[in-house]
């Protein structure tokens, strides 16, 4: 049996991709999973903008006590921030790529992430990251909504193309489905 190991040449710097619906258990399977890789040395990029939504605050409140006191943190939108910490680090977690496509123009999520991945190949750190699976929900009402779905539904299919590992969670139960 033929075993996918991500983008040609051997670099591999997407070890796995978390894809989920909100509230599955999706950021707590890609800790558990980074923390293998990182020895300890984890750095955990946020992508929210937290704003004055509380709700939001409270969720990144839990995100961050759940955390080893040991894992750096860096709250970034622009993958070049993530890219140049990344070389002090074992491994990286980015969580998500759903908020980051969400603060992107429209129809350049894409190209910035393609970006991103090219650049990573260069680096001997493993990055693991999260994203909402958009393929299941109803078809957005909204053309802007249903550009977003498009948007990360690319992204994602990117990510899982790059990535050595692939997996689904649901109701808390992670399965590898690459």
């Amino acid at each position: 049996m033929a075993t996918d190991l991500g983008p040609p040449g051997g670099a591999v710097a997407v070890h796995a991709l978390i894809l989920g619906g909100a509230r599955s258990g999706k950021s707590a399977l890609a800790e558990r999973l980074v923390s293998n890789l990182g020895g300890g040395r984890v750095l955990y990029v946020a992508t929210a903008i937290i704003g004055v939504d509380e709700d939001l605050r409270r969720r990144v409140r839990l995100h961050r006590a759940r955390r080893p006191v040991g894992w750096g943190t860096l709250e970034a939108g622009n993958l070049d921030e993530v890219l140049q910490a990344a070389e002090r680090w074992d491994a990286v977690l980015i969580d998500s790529l759903t908020l980051w496509v969400a603060a992107r123009e429209e129809d350049r999520a894409l190209p910035e992430f393609e970006s991103f991945l090219a650049r990573a190949e260069d680096l001997a750190v493993p990055f693991v990251l999260v994203s909402d699976e958009v393929g299941l929900g109803v078809v957005p009402e909204s053309a802007t909504g249903r550009n977003f779905r498009d948007q990360l539904g690319l992204v994602n299919q990117r990510a899982a193309a790059a990535a050595v590992e692939v997996h689904l969670c649901v109701a808390g139960v992670g399965v590898r489905i690459k």
